[in-house]
């Protein structure tokens, strides 16, 4: 809501900077998408080596 708002005072001021910027929008979410999944692999990555790290522990009963 809240870039909803500030793209509508950005078309109040200067609109035609509004309208490229409604165009490059999708554009650069798709050139971004891919660093997108890389870093929620990564994340994943991460959560399994620590949980499978942190096994013995919880079998144990260490919190």
């Amino acid at each position: 809501m809240l870039t909803f708002i500030l793209w509508c005072i950005l078309f109040v001021i200067c609109w035609p900077i509004a309208i490229l910027a409604l165009l490059l929008y999708p554009i650069v979410w798709l050139l971004l998408l891919p660093f997108k999944l890389l870093g929620f692999a990564i994340d994943l990555s991460f959560d399994l080596v620590r949980n499978i790290f942190m096994l013995p522990f919880r079998l144990v009963g260490y919190r």
